[in-house]
């Protein structure tokens, strides 16, 4: 689907990724709703798009209260009459530890932003999409959707069931008018810890300043490019690449390198 003169409605808008996100499809000619729980996240976002704010609305949305995403399509129609797309961006990962030592309340958490936040964003705009002679719907997994990472269990488990939510919705529209793609980034280079509200691991190349990964300007472009060629999967950065071709090759050792890439940050 091409995205000029489209509606995009995209969570997690006010920093990281979702924001080049937004103000990638600002430049291609497309009309964004902009959906995060941080004001002063958004407020930057739409700072940043300068000119072109005309074409961008912004929501305070806490995507994991259901009552607060069902309200949400009103308020994108009142300010943009049609709704074209949905890009499920935000997410969260998990405090770096083993599964014995992560409390229920962080699990709760994780899967509450994102899986059921994605799925009640999915279940909510989907008849409005249903009813556009041509709409998307763009969701943001990771490499964590197909590969194990030592502590971040639960933000994979989260991660992969999105994967499938995506594959199976592709496959129930695939006689409409409703495009799927599914998104499956490698590391970037954004605050993901710092907005996640977990601490980096001692010694991570984000504690060092460091941190290794695709820029998320290039990462949007390489999603958006992926959107507007309809493809049903895009592997985001080298590092999801060569992982990819690892696990279909052997599972075991593809999870095996991942473990020896982790050990040194886990607490024992």
């Amino acid at each position: 689907m091409k995205l000029q003169d489209k509606v995009i409605v995209v969570t997690g808008g006010g920093n990281g990724l979702g924001r080049e996100l937004v103000l990638n499809l600002l430049d291609r000619g497309a009309r964004v709703a902009a959906v995060d729980i941080s004001e002063a996240g958004l407020t930057e976002t739409l700072e940043l798009a300068g000119d072109r704010k005309a074409d961008l609305s912004t929501h305070i949305v806490d995507i994991t209260e259901r009552a607060a995403v069902e309200a949400l399509p009103e308020q994108v129609l009142k300010r943009h009459v049609t709704i074209d797309g949905l890009i499920n961006n935000a997410g969260i990962i998990q405090p770096f530890v083993r599964l014995k030592d992560l409390d229920y309340e962080a699990i709760e958490r994780v899967m509450n932003i994102n899986f059921y936040g994605t799925l009640y964003m999915t279940k909510t705009f989907l008849p409005y999409l249903l009813e556009r002679p041509e709409a998307h719907i763009t969701n943001v997994s990771s490499m964590g959707g197909f590969l194990p990472v030592p502590g971040q269990t639960i933000y994979c488990a989260s991660k992969a069931a999105m994967k499938l939510l995506t594959e199976g919705l592709h496959s129930e529209l695939e006689d409409t008018h409703v495009g799927v793609t599914l998104i499956l980034p490698g590391a970037m280079k954004t605050k993901i810890a710092e907005h996640s509200q977990v601490e980096a691991p001692s010694g991570s190349d984000e504690n060092q300043k460091e941190y290794k990964g695709l820029a998320p300007d290039k990462a949007a472009k390489l999603i958006l490019d992926g959107v507007e060629s309809d493809r049903y999967r895009v592997l985001v950065g080298s590092d999801s690449k060569m992982m990819d071709f690892l696990y279909r090759l052997s599972p075991r050792r593809a999870a095996g390198f991942i473990f020896k890439q982790m050990r040194s940050l886990l607490p024992n």
